[in-house]
């Protein structure tokens, strides 16, 4: 009789313990099959959204000799372990300044994702003092200017050339530039991209 009710609980735990796996299976696997599927089936947000997934995804890689606004070494794993909304200018003026206003609007309404995501500008501009003071949260890349050069070229796709483009690039979690958006796009719409990117994701 002890025996059978030592079985019992046994195989009870058994069941239990196999559940557990299959639940923890279930939770870190999916994620990644969807983010696999949405790179091989070349995967777009549904709805109004036109934001134009990178094909094959770029992996972005950092000079070490580039620096930050604050004469700070940019790190290797800069673009490790958080999204990052990225936008490319020579001079910043007009345009950038409206793109880096609606990037800030943007992360500001993710709300409880916002210490998932960063932003950085890629400028070729040295007075970025008043962006500085305006942006505090802001990562600038603009020294020196060879190393800038190199980097906006990584963000160049499809023949255009990303300094001149006024787009708003998106690089994930493990380094990889993975979506655009053309300048006409709706910061709502970007939004919608980014949070179901995010609840989808595993990584950030």
């Amino acid at each position: 009789m002890q025996n059978e009710a030592g079985n019992t609980e046994y195989l009870e735990r058994q069941r239990k313990g196999r559940l557990m796996l299959l639940s923890m299976l279930v939770f870190f696997i999916t994620p990644i099959i969807a983010v696999i599927a949405m790179y091989k089936l070349d995967w777009r947000p549904k709805g109004e959204s036109i934001g134009e997934l990178v094909t094959p995804a770029k992996l972005i890689t950092i000079n070490n000799t580039l620096m930050t606004s604050d004469s700070y070494t940019a790190q290797p794993d800069l673009w490790k372990e958080k999204w990052s909304m990225v936008y490319v200018a020579a001079e910043c003026e007009t345009a950038c300044e409206n793109k880096l206003y609606n990037m800030r609007q943007l992360h500001i309404s993710l709300y409880k994702e916002i210490p998932r995501m960063q932003r950085v500008l890629i400028t070729t501009s040295k007075q970025v003092t008043e962006l500085k003071n305006r942006y505090p949260e802001l990562l600038i890349l603009n020294q020196p200017s060879h190393e800038v050069s190199t980097l906006s070229a990584q963000f160049n796709i499809n023949g255009e050339s990303a300094i001149n483009s006024d787009r708003i690039y998106l690089i994930d979690p493990l380094g990889h530039l993975m979506m655009s958006y053309k300048p006409n796009t709706e910061p709502a719409l970007i939004r919608k991209d980014i949070t179901r990117l995010m609840k989808y994701s595993w990584a950030g």
